[in-house]
């Protein structure tokens, strides 16, 4: 056999070799769409586990150097569950709702930019930065600010 057509075997079965690699890699890959769910998801889940003072839960949906900006001050994920229990212990209740996600994916990271609504009518502007770990979505930084009310409507 020629060292010509030594070359051409092995260039063809290193094409094949890789082709199936790629096909193996793309077919393991979640849709955009799955990712974009997942990361909703994840960040519902973070407001639920907020309600229900679920610190377990909540620091299985964010990266252990996770933390957040709100009101002007950093919080950690104990800090922000702690402060979330004294406010409904004393007598208030929170309510979120992510509405007009604008979700962006580069490989193992994302960003998720939407606004927050909650029971009574105040909306606030939040993103989160997410990175993939083990196959999942985890909220690595969050942030979160009040949209003013509007003023008063004058006659």
């Amino acid at each position: 056999m020629t060292i010509r057509r030594r070359i051409s075997i092995a260039t063809i079965t290193l094409a094949l070799v890789f082709s199936a690699q790629l096909a193996t890699a793309k077919s393991q890959q979640k849709s955009p769409t799955a990712d974009t769910t997942e990361i909703v998801d994840t960040v519902k889940a973070l407001f639920t586990d907020l309600s229900n003072d679920d610190l377990t839960k909540f620091n299985s949906l964010v990266t252990p150097d996770f933390y957040m900006y709100d009101g002007g001050q950093r919080f950690t994920s104990e800090s922000i569950v702690a402060l979330i229990k004294a406010e409904q212990a004393a007598g208030k209740h929170y309510e979120w709702n992510v509405t007009q996600p604008d979700v962006h994916v580069t490989g193992n990271a994302a960003w998720i930019a939407y606004v927050a609504s909650g029971t009574l009518h105040r909306k606030w502007l939040e993103s989160a930065f997410l990175t993939k770990n083990a196959g999942h979505w985890k909220i690595a930084f969050f942030h979160s600010t009040r949209v003013p009310p509007p003023p008063p409507e004058t006659h």
